[in-house]
């Protein structure tokens, strides 16, 4: 059968949300046996396409075609019959299930009135068999490694007869080695005749692995270019639609004094579980310290105590030689301390608040935004207009609500409160997740300025790209120990690969 032969093809898809017009005349197709990788910022549409063509949302003009035929999707059940399988993001596996169990879940195998778990372990045996996916069908789905819990995904695709799977970004909770294999795993499906669409974000993962790239922005196709004819800089100005920094320029850092000290601190999270084990390290004023690691492995518990959103069961902090341990926020960030968080909307903004308001979180009990308890108006505008303008915050006013706004010009609120304010030290956990390429060479820009003035950067990130471009010396997490910490100049991705899957035993 022809590589180019077109199994799926959409001809003019539109799909409006209220007031978004999310896919605009869409138009892409998918060839026999080819990695297609559909690439965009976010908001540009990919997911909404995704869903257009599993099912889960309804176009509103325009169709689909499967193997030249008109095809009906109303609903995943119509797409999974058409040999359409979809590996979401977030794994839709139950983890007290087996392998088997979670493979064959609304598509039960029954022999005498009971679930025939030997057929459909025989069945998983198989296709892990043909394609190398290596999984125990016996295997608790809970017990099991990221990267095998989305081997099973890829099962659950493949026994339900899919020859057109799409991939929606899939390295995201990978380790390097654990990504490698997947294309690996994406090469041999191909080979066998399946097709694959893959979206991401990495510029670098469509560039090694795809056979053709379709960029989209504003729910608009911009072009399909195959990975020899263009680089990381035409796909990212593709994207955003200018020229973008993909590597921040940093001089030497000059560290200057210990800034955060961390020594021997131990913390439990809701479940009473001990999440973060005897954790000791320091950062200084000048660099950037970052802490690599698969998300999950104690990352946010330790983010929180340091920030006082938690309080340590064990050890001790320190900011500029002061004792903070388990101390409230407002003592801490009045120490000193400048907070990214992890979850922006949670932990960052007041959603309901104005961009105003929230742009005074840290101090508008102070002079001049309060005067003997009263809040003064004037004056948190001037400072709302001062940094909108310093920080290139889109809003269309400094009274919008920051729940309005688009999550990279969340983020540049809470960086503009941060970072303009007189700081010692930076804790940034996950600053650029889920956003685009622009806000992302925004906030790496901000960063690099903040170490270069001398402040300490605690730079926690699951994307380990960032933590090397960014960062002087790294740590990596491993089920809630620093199993390693290494100037970044003297180790590989490799390497930190293999620390981050727990693979350490050279360590005495």
């Amino acid at each position: 059968m022809s590589k180019n032969k077109i199994v799926l093809e959409v001809k003019g898809l539109t799909k409006q949300f209220p007031g978004v017009l999310a896919n605009d005349n869409i138009n892409f197709d998918l060839h026999k046996a080819e990695i297609h990788a559909l690439l965009g910022e976010n908001g540009a549409g990919k997911s909404t396409l995704m869903n257009l063509i599993y099912g889960l949302h309804n176009a509103d003009k325009g169709e689909i075609l499967v193997n030249g035929k008109t095809a009906a999707i109303e609903s995943p059940k119509d797409s999974i019959a058409l040999g359409i399988g979809m590996v979401h993001q977030h794994f839709m596996l139950i983890p007290v299930f087996t392998v088997a169990e979670n493979v064959m879940l609304g598509d039960e195998t029954v022999k005498n009135g009971s679930l025939d778990r030997t057929a459909v372990a025989a069945r998983i045996n198989e296709i892990s068999k043909q394609y190398s996916l290596d999984v125990d069908p016996n295997a608790i789905v809970g017990s099991l490694p990221v990267g095998i819990q989305q081997r099973v995904e890829i099962v659950k695709t493949l026994y339900r007869n899919a020859e057109i799977v799409i991939l929606d970004e899939p390295t995201a909770v990978l380790t390097p080695q654990e990504a490698d294999d997947l294309f690996r795993i994406m090469r041999d499906l191909t080979a066998r005749g399946v097709s694959i669409i893959f979206i991401t974000h990495k510029l670098k993962e469509v560039l090694a692995v795809a056979d053709r790239i379709t960029v989209m922005r504003a729910g608009r196709v911009v072009d399909t270019v195959v990975p020899a004819k263009t680089d990381s800089a035409q796909l990212a100005n593709m994207m955003v639609g200018r020229q973008v920094i993909l590597t921040v320029p940093k001089k030497d850092r000059k560290a200057n004094g210990e800034i955060l000290k961390v020594e021997n601190v131990s913390v439990r999270d809701q479940r009473d579980l001990e999440t973060v084990h005897n954790v000791s390290f320091s950062v200084f004023g000048g660099e950037v310290f970052g802490i690599a690691g698969v998300q999950g492995n104690g990352q946010t518990e330790l983010s929180e105590a340091l920030t006082g959103l938690r309080t340590p069961t064990g050890g001790k902090v320190t900011i500029a030689g002061k004792d903070l341990t388990g101390k409230s926020p407002r003592i801490i960030t009045e120490s000193g301390l400048a907070h990214i968080p992890e979850d922006r909307q949670r932990h960052g903004l007041v959603l309901n608040y104005s961009v105003v308001d929230n742009m005074a979180l840290c101090d508008y009990y102070h002079a001049p935004f309060s005067q003997r308890g009263v809040l003064q108006p004037d004056a948190l505008d001037k400072n709302a207009r001062k940094l909108i303008k310093e920080y290139d915050v889109r809003t269309p006013s400094p009274f919008v609500s920051a729940g309005n706004l688009s999550g990279g010009n969340q983020q540049k609120v809470i960086i503009a409160r941060e970072l303009s304010r007189d700081v010692k030290l930076v804790i940034a956990n996950q600053p650029t997740r889920g956003l685009d390429v622009g806000s992302i060479e925004y906030i790496h820009t901000e960063i690099i300025k903040m170490r270069d003035r001398g402040v300490a950067v605690l730079l926690i990130s699951a994307e380990l790209d960032e933590i090397m471009a960014l960062s002087d010396r790294i740590a990596v997490m491993y089920r809630g120990q620093i199993v390693a910490i290494v100037e970044t100049k003297k180790t590989t991705r490799e390497q930190l690969g293999l620390w981050m899957a727990g693979v350490h035993a050279e360590r005495k």
